[in-house]
């Protein structure tokens, strides 16, 4: 299963924090990091939230979404002013409680789809349910103990 710790909104007054954005790609390694390779300076804020005032943060707790890329711990970015389109991952509350999932559709029917196997879709027909809003990114931390 799923379960989301809703984590903040996007402080739209803080101040930027860029980071140097190398202009090269990274196929297989990482370069020296010279100033001859630094394209320009980058807010992420700026580069992954586009509308910052209907943008908030969550943290996945579960393994129901592992196949999709969303690990236990990981910090998604979710925006509430998209509308849900079939193969979006939402933030939904059914009856009362936070979970994310992939949208979808089995027959005709809408479904939320679990990115495991070990987890059944839930078919949305009759059962009370809000859209909190749309994934849009997930921040994942490769090295243990960073980023939390």
């Amino acid at each position: 299963m799923m379960y989301l710790d809703v984590v903040g909104r996007v402080d739209e007054t803080a101040t930027a924090r860029l980071l140097p954005l190398f202009a090269d790609v990274v196929r297989a390694g990482f370069p020296s990091p010279a100033d001859d390779y630094i394209e320009a300076n980058l807010d992420l804020v700026d580069h992954l939230v586009p509308h910052p005032s209907s943008t908030f943060y969550v943290r996945a707790k579960g393994d129901s979404m592992e196949s999709d890329g969303i690990y236990d711990g990981d910090l998604l970015i979710v925006d509430r002013s998209l509308e849900p389109r079939d193969g979006d991952v939402l933030i939904i509350a059914l009856d009362g409680e936070l979970t994310c999932k992939r949208l979808g559709t089995i027959g005709q029917r809408p479904y939320l789809l679990p990115g495991s196997p070990n987890y059944r879709p839930i078919p949305l027909t009759g059962v009370e349910c809000h859209v909190w809003g749309i994934v849009t990114h997930n921040v994942h931390a490769l090295r243990r103990g960073v980023g939390r």
